[in-house]
């Protein structure tokens, strides 16, 4: 096992050994499963990972998680099969197997609730700046040989998951040859199926998977390219309806509740942190999931959410709940551990019909 990455060592070439590592122990006879979180930075963590093992010989199949899902659900894991190896990409890192006995390989940068000891371990969190899935796996993909074509698949990461501003050279270098602009745009239409009522991201990743630089996403016109366009269109319209529904303030919380089958909870939460810059803002979201309640909780106080939530957590709660980043986090809770959870935080009237 391998863990985080060390802030002295270079973290590109640790990856890149842990990387070599994991595949020594892979069956070349059978499929690699590359599994990722249905962000930009999972999406692209998982293109990166199959175009550079597919070009070096090996067998890579891509998954995505979907609404809801996590690969730790019996079903989803249940589903994956029995492949030559996993490779787990921005989902987290958790102590229990995916698929016990399995080779597994976890790529991630989030906040680690456990150390799984069945699985190399390529961590980026504590790194200083840190690095996002996306970047972890395009320096772990230089195993396989030079990745410089997929440099800008790298950089929509570090954009999607807001590193842009923590100067990489790989970004740099990626906007030296791709362009800002169109790396950010890609970025955006890329978030953009994920977060629709259907969050089907295949047509991001196919672009993704297929294509030699952010134009083709931006500038495609193939049915994928406008699925991207749609979805766009409409995480808007559902994030200007959101909106408008005022926070209710208890203390230092401030609640927004609202009803949308898109996933715009983080979008308004991070929204209201910027208007209210002295409270903990959780914007929770009751038309996501049926029978579950989803919520982003975000601060501009420099307060560790993780923490926070960890605090206040109904004794329900699952692996859903409190997980990410120490400035980014939120969960999921059923209906009865949701009331359990607003009701301890001062808002008994937000509860719902259990």
């Amino acid at each position: 096992m391998i863990g985080a990455l060390s802030q002295h060592t270079d973290p590109g070439i640790s990856a890149r050994a842990a990387f070599a590592k994991a595949l020594a122990g892979f069956d070349r006879d059978r499929a690699i499963v590359v599994l990722g979180h249905f962000d930009a930075d999972g999406l692209v963590a998982i293109a990166i990972l199959v175009r550079a093992l597919r070009h070096a010989g090996w067998q890579a199949e891509p998954r995505v998680t979907g609404k809801g899902e996590t690969p730790w659900d019996d079903a989803f894991a249940a589903s994956l099969g029995t492949p030559g190896g996993l490779i787990v990409a921005d989902l987290g890192t958790r102590p229990d197997a995916v698929r016990p006995g399995v080779p597994t390989v976890v790529i991630d940068h989030h906040l680690p609730t456990g150390t799984p000891a069945e699985a190399i371990t390529i961590s980026g969190n504590g790194l200083t700046p840190e690095p996002t899935t996306a970047l972890l796996a395009w320096w772990a993909a230089g195993a396989l040989g030079d990745q410089a074509d997929l440099l800008w698949l790298a950089a929509l990461g570090l954009i999607g998951d807001m590193a842009d501003e923590r100067g990489f050279p790989e970004l740099a270098e990626a906007q030296a040859r791709w362009g800002k602009t169109a790396l950010k745009d890609a970025v955006s239409l890329v978030n953009a199926p994920r977060r629709t009522a259907t969050a089907d991201a295949s047509p991001a990743l196919r672009l993704l998977l297929a294509g030699d630089g952010p134009k083709a996403i931006t500038k495609g016109d193939g049915a994928d390219a406008r699925a991207l366009v749609a979805a766009k269109a409409e995480v808007r319209e559902a994030v200007e309806a959101a909106r408008r529904v005022a926070p209710k303030v208890r203390g230092d919380v401030a609640l927004i509740r609202f009803a949308s089958p898109c996933q715009i909870h983080p979008l308004i939460a991070q929204q209201w942190r910027g208007r209210l810059k002295d409270k903990i803002v959780i914007a929770a979201n009751t038309g996501y999931r049926d029978d579950w309640v989803h919520f982003a909780t975000r601060s501009a106080r420099g307060e560790n959410l993780v923490d926070f939530l960890a605090g206040h957590r109904p004794p329900g709660a699952d692996s859903r709940y409190g997980n990410g980043h120490a400035q980014a986090t939120g969960g999921a809770l059923r209906h009865g551990d949701w009331n359990a959870f607003v009701t301890g935080l001062g808002f008994p009237e937000e509860q719902v019909p259990a």
